[in-house]
């Protein structure tokens, strides 16, 4: 197809000519634009509208992220109503935000988006040797994330200037010692409570169901044993790990390479140093900070009277538990290997010298260079192995720039199969069963991989067994498939899920009567509080739960304190049911200073992030905020209060 284009270039010119523009005259642009409908509108901020395209997008990506940041997590957490509706509203956020910096005018510096690029630690590892970045891996770190470094670059520099609109009112938020000991207070106090338990599990061997009982509550309840859409496919990867495995490196290009980059491939100095560090977060108020750095001050004047003395007063003074045992000791470190205040301070002493107060993230450290080791040239037969890794990275890197194209249009105009593009580029057409929308527990590599999922089960995919466009799941790494066979979802036969079925009824049936007999003792109760006892009371607050459900705490710390002795009753859904007396209200004892201390900035977090929180939903109201899609209601409620 594309060999046609190509051949007869000048006649498809004109055809797409005579095609397009009277279209666009009968129709003008808006009407192209409404025809590219991207899906519903689920949002409206500042006259804008969110699609229902940019939501899911938004969605995928944040499903990548937490993957990338927590490979073990279960996908399905991702993929409940109220993990989309969480992205929706994070989206909506971010929209507010930038409408808000947008009106007031507040934009970032090329010098402050520069500062915030430095300090970003995966952006510093790309730095070589003289300071300089390597433009190569940093268009591949934004690269899989679908960005250019422009677009990247762009993104940093809105995501800064939005939180510029928030930033004044959480960083003057100020919360009173007075008010937090009320709310704290309020917070830990204690009630005595007496609970009954009516668990479900109780029950159990009371209860006998029949065949008919289980099939009745099969039918009943067909959505309990849906098996999920299920597809046996073929896949195609192109990578440089695959590619490296066909290159072979001879000799002769190891010594070459050997010869031209010498210089280069030499050992780096390394350093070998002593530190006394003190603590000090930037987060810890400014007179503790200054505090800290006078202390340094105070160490510093003393190890450079006695130079000698440096281990001891290390292990004395120095709150660095990995070094402070050891004197202090570093062991040899290269470039790269500190943060950079660190390694630059370090890398600029001589032999014994030792540093003015060095700040960096961690604190305020004092720093003694105790040893130098040059660079070393190593050998040819030294290096050998390394060289070949080296070459083989940079053929296999060069290899897939020249087959990826290859491999995108191929797996397109070949859209019924894989061999064709797999035999082109000698590949392997990979198989496997049982894949499901989202990723299956225990699924690694590409299968596990949301956005190579969701191309395949694509409707275009699905129904007409096509080949997936070529997707990027990772730096330097393609895939295509489709589905040879397909599975849409299903009721499962009730023969195989018999024993599931017994097991829900009897939970949900053993749930009822825990229910049911737990009211009639609360209506007991409260005909003759004290015609029926209660188990012996226990203290309860919220940081000392007794190991009771958190619904029967929520319960009891709700009641009405001006109403006691109070009785409540307790619906624990599948867990049965709780009665309870709440008797008496105890305030909170007392605490140590620290953690009096800790509380206290807590708490006063908590009150910036109210006032954050409170600051935004003031914007969007003047930014006529509309969120068109409903909000995934709770499954059922927590508890249940059966008045007084």
């Amino acid at each position: 197809m594309f060999d046609y284009i190509r051949k007869h270039i000048k006649i498809m010119q004109w055809v797409l000519f005579l095609v397009i523009v009277p279209s666009f005259v009968l129709v003008g642009l808006d009407g192209y634009t409404r025809n590219n409908d991207k899906g519903a509108v689920v949002a409206k901020v500042d006259g804008r509208d969110i699609l229902q395209s940019e939501w899911d997008l938004a969605h995928r990506n944040e499903v990548e992220r937490m993957r990338s940041t927590m490979p073990s997590m279960d996908p399905k957490m991702m993929d409940s109503p109220e993990a989309r509706y969480a992205t929706l509203e994070r989206l909506v956020r971010d929209r507010v935000l930038a409408a808000a910096a947008d009106h007031k005018q507040l934009v970032t510096s090329d010098q402050r988006l520069a500062q915030d690029l430095r300090s970003n630690e995966t952006i510093a590892s790309l730095r070589l040797p003289d300071g300089s970045l390597d433009m190569d891996r940093y268009r591949q770190l934004v690269g899989a994330q679908g960005m250019t470094p422009e677009m990247f670059e762009n993104e940093v520099r809105t995501d800064l200037s939005r939180r510029q609109v928030v930033a004044g009112v959480i960083g003057s938020g100020v919360s009173t010692n007075a008010v937090a000991s009320v709310s704290l207070n309020a917070l830990f106090e204690r009630r005595e409570v007496q609970v009954q338990r009516f668990s479900t599990a109780d029950y159990f061997s009371k209860i006998k169901l029949t065949d008919a009982d289980i099939d009745a509550y099969y039918q009943a309840n067909p959505a309990k044993f849906q098996a999920p859409e299920m597809a046996s496919i073929e896949y195609l990867v192109l990578d440089v790990d695959a590619l490296r495995k066909g290159i072979t490196i001879s000799d002769e290009d190891v010594a070459s390479y050997y010869e031209q980059n010498a210089k280069s491939l030499g050992s780096k100095e390394e350093r070998r140093a002593s530190h006394i560090l003190l603590n000090a977060p930037k987060s810890a108020p400014a007179a503790d900070r200054q505090k800290t750095l006078d202390k340094a001050r105070e160490l510093l004047a003393a190890v450079r009277k006695a130079p000698g003395s440096f281990a001891e007063v290390a292990r004395k003074n120095s709150q660095d538990p990995g070094s402070a045992a050891s004197g202090g000791d570093l062991d040899f470190f290269a470039r790269g290997a500190m943060v950079k205040p660190f390694e630059d301070v370090a890398f600029s002493l001589k032999k014994g010298e030792i540093s003015d107060v060095v700040e960096t993230e961690y604190g305020y450290h004092i720093i003694q260079v105790t040893d130098v080791r040059a660079p070393k040239q190593r050998s040819l037969a030294e290096m050998k192995d390394e060289l070949i890794d080296d070459l083989k990275k940079q053929q296999a890197q060069k290899l897939f720039a020249d087959r990826a194209e290859a491999f995108s249009n191929g797996v397109y105009e070949q859209s019924d199969n894989l061999k064709s593009t797999a035999d082109r580029l000698k590949l392997e057409v990979r198989t496997a069963t049982g894949v499901t929308r989202t990723p299956a527990p225990g699924a690694q590599g590409v299968l596990a991989n949301a956005k190579f999922l969701t191309a395949l089960f694509s409707p275009d995919s699905v129904e007409k067994k096509r080949n997936t466009e070529a997707v990027e799941v990772a730096s330097n790494q393609l895939v295509s498939g489709r589905i040879v066979k397909y599975t849409p979802a299903q009721t499962r036969p009730l023969a195989e899920v018999k024993d599931l079925a017994r097991e829900l009824l009897l939970q949900q049936r053993g749930a009822d009567m825990a229910r049911k007999e737990g009211a009639e003792k609360l209506a007991a109760l409260k005909a003759a509080p004290n015609g029926a006892a209660l188990p012996t009371s226990v203290m309860l607050s919220r940081d000392f739960t007794q190991n009771l459900p958190r619904a029967v705490v929520d319960a009891a710390l709700r009641a009405d304190a001006n109403a006691l002795p109070a009785l409540l009753g307790v619906d624990l859904e599948s867990q049965g049911y709780a009665v309870l007396k709440v008797n008496k209200v105890f305030e909170r004892g007392a605490v140590d200073a620290a953690t009096a201390k800790q509380e206290l900035d807590q708490y006063g977090q908590w009150w910036t992030a109210a006032e954050g929180l409170a600051y935004y939903n003031l914007l969007k109201d003047q930014y006529k905020t509309q969120i068109k899609v409903p909000k995934p209601a709770p499954k059922s409620a927590s508890a249940s209060e059966i008045v007084q």
